[in-house]
């Protein structure tokens, strides 16, 4: 009876693995019911990318808020009131358009076969691969989930978070602090808006808030984001090179040049600072994690099999 509840308890604990980690996913997985899945993804994000380049980071973004809220489900996707794209995190989140073009595509090409979390999956690698980062191969084979509430959207890393609650959430789903700094190095493309960095660059008086900063980096992010100015204006996150993915957000670290709180403590805290201090000296170091972080990530509480179902249309449950 003993041994009977042990490996009872046994199951369950694989099981509670498998739901919040995944498994299922492989690489080819529609090599035979769908085998240019992956062409007709890539061929409709470069299209986007090359009419608006702000897609491409806006993928990326995406796709990590996915995962990070009820697994890589494409539940971000899903439209609606109090859905998870209403949540204040995901308000400004961009490229829906491009997901639902390749869906279009794809279900004249492959009907019912491809879900729309693989398509968000794969659109964030080629984005990356646009913005002259290194490809990775994505497995696939999620489905897509049913449930997308904005009451969910809780545990997304903040900008203004400490490295300590950083690793906290990171670590939730099994991503250690190497992949913690590997995935916001994925900073090194897009922007933030000015209302996250107007407490850091002004104090009561007027003058710099955060005395850690580089003090002459300060000015041309006062004239960027004035004081009293449109909190919603966006800057680089990657200053001097934001539309390219490359080490130089690394190289911005370490001159105290983070924009966000939350990038900036990569550098100042001594457990973070030596993986900085690899990743802009060695671009290929960083393309390799980066490629590695993002698979498991990808994988966090999929769903396979029998669970959830492949969306006609990615904006709505079937």
């Amino acid at each position: 009876m003993g041994l009977v509840r042990l490996l009872c308890s046994f199951l369950v604990f694989l099981c509670c693995l498998i739901a919040v980690y995944g498994q299922g996913t492989r690489i080819g997985f529609y090599s035979t019911t769908c085998p240019n899945a992956e062409t007709i993804v890539q061929t409709t994000v470069a299209s986007h990318f090359g009419s608006d380049p702000r897609v491409a980071p806006g993928l990326l973004r995406m796709h990590n808020h996915d995962c990070f809220v009820q697994g890589c489900d494409g539940s971000v996707l899903l439209s609606g009131p109090n859905s998870e794209r209403t949540a204040g995190a995901n308000v400004n989140l961009r490229g829906f358009e491009v997901i639902d073009d390749a869906k279009t595509q794809l279900e004249a090409a492959c009907p019912g076969v491809v879900s729309c979390a693989d398509i968000l999956a794969l659109a964030a690698r080629d984005s990356v691969a646009l913005t002259n980062g290194q490809s990775w191969q994505v497995p696939t084979g999620r489905r897509d989930g049913r449930v997308s509430l904005a009451s969910n959207v809780n545990n997304l890393p903040s900008p203004s978070d400490s490295l300590a609650i950083q690793q906290r959430k990171f670590a939730a789903f099994r991503l250690n602090t190497r992949d913690l700094v590997a995935l916001v190095g994925g900073h090194t493309i897009g922007t933030a808006a000015c209302g996250f960095i107007t407490n850091r660059i002004f104090n009561s008086t007027g003058n710099t808030a955060d005395p850690t900063m580089d003090q002459t980096f300060v000015p041309q992010l006062q004239r960027l984001c004035p004081q009293n100015g449109d909190g919603s204006a966006r800057l680089d996150l990657d200053t001097g090179s934001g539309n390219t993915f490359d080490t130089s957000y690394f190289i911005n670290l370490s001159r105290n040049r983070g924009i966000l709180q939350s990038d900036h403590v990569l550098w100042t805290s001594p457990t973070t600072r030596p993986i900085v201090q690899e990743f802009m000296t060695s671009t290929s170091n960083f393309n390799v994690q980066f490629a590695r972080s993002m698979v498991k990530m990808s994988n966090i509480g999929v769903k396979t099999g029998r669970n959830g179902e492949i969306r006609r249309v990615c904006s709505a449950v079937n």
